[in-house]
């Protein structure tokens, strides 16, 4: 073989190696997205399923009317707003909460301010559907944060991948919007912490 037939044969591997190192890059980036997509969709359903247990509790009928209404407006809000993001199809494009956020947190504030260590400790004492309901919304709480950190995980990984030269300079990530962090106050109240 010649010299000739030696840099061409030479030049197609490091073109067929560059091709292959694009196409892996870019199929990682689409399953990085997928993923986010995929654990914001989780977050929403964990969302909803906090504000229904939410107002379970406050339509017990075990908490003063007060801390009731306090919940039952909170968690209707909050799922006012996810069914109006679900119509809106923003969930499915990957954007924002944009408006949620602020909406997740008045309901996290809801429960502290209602969740007093005494009402806490009087709903577990009583054994009834108000303690029930309580233990739906602490575990409905924690799938929240763990739904959020997994989805801002995924999100800031893509994010990353996304910073690269590679990425940028040829494009691989198309026209797919930037994934965003989901922030909004998901603490559960101290009482609730044990």
């Amino acid at each position: 073989m010649t010299d000739t037939g030696m840099i061409l044969v030479l030049v197609l591997v490091v073109l067929v190696l560059i091709a292959w190192q694009l196409t892996y890059n870019a199929s990682r980036l689409d399953r990085l997205h997928t993923r986010v997509e995929g654990a914001l969709s989780a977050l929403d359903a964990q969302l909803v399923r906090r504000a229904e247990a939410t107002l379970e509790l406050a339509n017990s009928g075990e908490l003063d009317p007060a801390s009731s209404l306090l919940l039952a407006s909170a968690a209707s809000e909050s799922l006012e707003r996810q069914t109006d993001h679900a119509l809106a199809d923003d969930l499915l494009d990957g954007l924002s909460f944009a408006g949620r956020e602020a909406v997740e947190s008045d309901l996290s504030e809801a429960l502290g301010v209602a969740l007093t260590p005494s009402v806490v400790a009087e709903l577990r004492d009583r054994d009834g559907v108000g303690a029930a309901a309580l233990t739906r919304v602490v575990a409905a709480g924690r799938r929240v944060q763990l739904a959020r950190r997994f989805h801002n995980n995924l999100a800031l990984d893509a994010r990353r991948v996304r910073r690269k030269r590679a990425v940028r300079w040829f494009r691989l990530a198309g026209h797919a919007t930037m994934p965003q962090t989901v922030e909004f106050d998901d603490a559960l109240p101290p009482t609730l912490e044990s």
